[in-house]
């Protein structure tokens, strides 16, 4: 017997090897499961424990993120989105400004939870970030000088040409696309590009048709307008979240699709975007 338990025990040890090899394997993703499952949790129990959402926004973009004269909180189409879906999860709403380039870097540094500004989806944003319901559908257009069209016909004549913008905007990748040479602005107010265009230190601002629209109106007196010619890429704007979000993109998801349902969504758009209703797709047949 004694023999028999010697000659077995090479093998008994090398089963209790694999066994435990095994058992830790099985523990080691079990634990990477949880702990990912425990991340999703707690993004979405965090901001229930502080009781407030943190939210990236610009305060420049009229109407999106923007100031009225004479006051001194910031408003706008997707600020006041933001504030009602808020008040539906019981949560207050903290807005932190900054320039656009610098809204993606703070929601996967866990500096802010959300970043609502006009922000559009991308195939190559999509992999980084998590992107709530669409609340606004737009295309672009150009923003030109009145008297020449800034010498431009269609997007194919922007070679050479000045676009001003942001440097990781889907319109800005558009000009460069075609050639044009970047005027890069940090979080600069609609004024400062329109006369900018105006006086011609630059010759193009490729953005959101109702945005276009909007900020021609504010300053009817400048050299510049809509490109008659000019309709580009269609695209759905969106709240952002980090990825991976879990229970927050839930909730975020869940409450838009309500005040979309009961209106709230249509009334918001038709106050900021002088009587249009963004939140639906325009009826129109516009290039990719």
């Amino acid at each position: 017997m004694t023999n028999l338990i010697k000659r077995l025990a090479p093998v008994l040890l090398m089963g209790l090897v694999v066994f435990v090899i095994s058992a830790c394997s099985n523990g080691n993703e079990s634990n990477e499961a949880n702990s990912e499952k425990e991340k999703e949790a707690t993004t979405w129990e965090k901001i229930q424990d502080e009781g407030k959402l943190v939210v990236a926004t610009s305060g420049t973009l009229y109407p999106t993120s923007y100031y009225e004269e004479g006051s001194d909180e910031v408003t706008g189409y997707e600020v006041e989105v933001v504030r009602e879906m808020a008040k539906r999860l019981d949560l207050d709403v903290e807005f932190e400004e900054m320039g656009f380039d610098g809204m993606l870097t703070s929601i996967n540094s866990d500096k802010v939870d959300l970043a609502a500004n006009d922000i559009t989806s991308t195939e190559e944003r999509k992999e980084k970030f998590t992107f709530s319901e669409p609340v606004k559908y737009s295309y672009g257009t150009a923003i030109v000088r009145k008297d020449d069209l800034s010498g431009i016909e269609s997007l194919d004549d922007l070679e050479g040409k000045i676009a001003a913008g942001a440097s990781t905007t889907v319109y800005m990748k558009v000009a460069r696309e075609h050639g044009a040479e970047e005027k890069i602005y940090d979080n600069a107010t609609n004024e400062q590009y329109l006369r900018d265009v105006s006086n011609g230190r630059t010759d193009i601002i490729l953005n959101d048709y109702y945005l276009q629209t909007l900020a021609l109106a504010a300053f009817p007196d400048l050299n510049i307008t809509i490109h008659p010619d000019i309709e580009y890429y269609p695209n759905n704007q969106h709240i952002v979240m980090k990825k991976g979000s879990g229970e927050l993109e839930t909730k975020v998801n869940e409450t838009l699709k309500e005040m979309k349902e009961d209106g709230t969504m249509k009334e918001l758009s038709e106050k900021f975007f002088n009587g249009a209703d963004v939140s639906v797709k325009p009826d129109l047949d516009i290039e990719e």
